[in-house]
């Protein structure tokens, strides 16, 4: 005989593969201020390095 879940329910998704807000539990959090500080910087990082290595047109 099959055992019963000791956890409640909830909304599961179509065949059962994983509820809505478990998907959430583990993934990284940033701000969009954040990525776009981030990747800011690292394209000014390679212009610089362009620049200074002689490959600027």
């Amino acid at each position: 005989m099959a055992k019963k879940k000791s956890e409640g329910s909830g909304l599961m998704s179509s065949a059962g593969l994983m509820r809505y807000f478990e998907a959430d539990d583990t993934a990284i959090k940033l701000g969009p201020k954040t990525v776009i500080a981030f990747s800011s910087a690292v394209g000014a990082g390679i212009l610089a390095m362009n620049f200074y290595f002689g490959l600027w047109p």
